[in-house]
């Protein structure tokens, strides 16, 4: 049975959001994937392991986002072939970028093993939770081929319009991972080191099964023996699509890594504090981020048919209805944040500490549902030079200056530190604004 959608004819709205919430839930599974590691640390290890997880969690987050970065280029490029109706083709993208990735699983893997304790160091963990760290993003480094695998897997999927397959494999990753995470962190007590080897075995075994899946699946692209290769032509334009994506997100979550040290200078109980605050930010901030998913490949698919009309309707039909999820999340986020910390950790310290934190992330709640969407729309049109440019801009002209400078003032709490945030973002709301103006009709490369 093909599960497929054509988002170049009939109704809007509907499918957008029908599309939206299988990514919505698997996004959901995946913060859910990583939450877990911390919420088993906080409750049955001591404060250096959620350190230690919260700052090595967040380094293999930035490898993360490089990897998705990069495979937007397969979602852009499958999605506007198969707009075209053009399968042959969607199927030497996805054999090439399938190569592509390969090569790039094993560079990572050489470099984070390798360099874990240099990254820790730089990351300035604390003394206390150094060697929990470097144990965390090690053992995790170890399993990259399957972080690799996994986005890809989505990538190609969400560019097909079948956003159920990625909910799939994250659901099965999120199970075992739980499983896991209970025998070796609460059983045989291994801390920050448990954690890293639940997190490593489940992503193996969801990616192993995620194949033997697609194998019974119809596809709407042909894929070949001959097609899996080094196409120059296909991944250069995978990269000259994605790398872009990649590097603005790199360079973002950089920025946000730069926070993190700045956070850690200031001890234990404020690292695990703003490691907290993230985890519990991924799960406010999920219906941005499905909707900029689901943009990406809804704009791709009609701007391969010459729609420009449904793409431009799309990213107002998204802002409208994100928005309003936006103000609900503020509200739990700003007056409730405590309640919210107390699942993840124990200590009260570390519990006010992540409260006070996620205050200023409350209200890029609902700054996020434009910003998002706005970004969701360029990627499919294939305007990554702009996203990566805006992204770029925001990050290090705008949110380190600001938690540096606030930071630097004696006494300062957290929370006055993560309004850097929502201070980046409303300049990169302005600038979507006017290029969107400039450039209301995109076309696809």
């Amino acid at each position: 049975m093909n599960k497929t959608q054509n988002f170049t004819e009939g109704k809007i709205l509907a499918p957008l959001v029908q599309f939206a919430l299988p990514v919505l839930l698997a996004l959901f599974l995946q913060a859910m994937y990583g939450a877990v590691d911390l919420l088993v640390v906080g409750q049955f290890g001591e404060a250096t392991d959620v350190s230690a997880v919260s700052t090595g969690s967040q380094i293999l987050h930035s490898v993360t986002v490089v990897i998705t970065g990069l495979a937007m280029g397969i979602t852009i490029l499958t999605g506007q072939r198969i707009g075209e109706k053009r399968p042959e083709e969607a199927g030497r993208t996805i054999g090439a970028g399938i190569c592509l990735f390969f090569l790039v699983a094993a560079v990572l893997t050489v470099t984070m093993v390798a360099w874990a304790g240099g990254i820790s160091r730089i990351m300035q963990a604390p003394e206390e939770a150094f060697d929990q760290t470097v144990a965390y993003v090690r053992i995790c480094s170890a399993g990259t081929v399957f972080i690799v695998a996994y986005n890809v897997l989505g990538s190609i999927f969400r560019g097909i319009g079948d956003s159920k397959m990625p909910l799939i494999t994250v659901a099965i990753a999120c199970v075992l991972n739980i499983g896991c995470d209970l025998l070796f962190v609460s059983g045989f007590h291994m801390g920050a080191a448990g954690a890293a080897l639940a997190t490593v075995l489940a992503q193996a075994v969801s990616v192993v099964l995620s194949f033997m899946i697609i194998r019974r699946r119809e596809l709407p692209f042909k894929l070949s023996r001959q097609d899996v290769r080094f196409d120059r032509m296909i991944i250069r334009k995978i990269l000259s699509l994605g790398t872009p994506v990649a590097f603005q997100d790199l360079l973002v979550s950089i920025s946000f890594l730069v926070i993190i040290a700045i956070v850690n200078s200031m001890g234990v109980i404020a690292s695990a504090g703003v490691g907290v605050a993230e985890k519990l930010c991924a799960f406010v901030m999920l219906v941005p981020s499905a909707y900029m998913q689901s943009m990406s490949a809804f704009v791709a698919q009609n701007i391969g048919a010459k729609r420009h009309d449904r793409a431009r309707k799309a990213l107002f039909y998204g802002i409208g209805t994100s928005v309003i999820v936006g103000f609900l999340m503020f509200y739990v986020s700003f007056f409730h944040g405590a309640w919210m910390a107390g699942l993840f950790a124990r200590d009260r310290q570390v519990i006010l500490a992540a409260a006070d934190y996620l205050r200023a992330y409350a209200i890029d709640c609902i700054l996020t549902s434009f910003l998002f969407c706005f970004m969701g729309y360029f990627n499919g049109g294939g305007k990554t030079l702009f996203v990566m440019g805006q992204g770029i801009l925001g990050a290090f002209c705008i949110r380190i200056p600001v938690a540096y400078l606030v930071s630097s003032i004696p006494g300062v709490s957290l929370f006055y530190i993560g309004l850097a945030t929502p201070a980046s973002t409303v300049v990169q709301i302005l600038l979507c604004i006017w290029y969107y103006q400039k450039t209301s009709a995109p076309s696809g490369q």
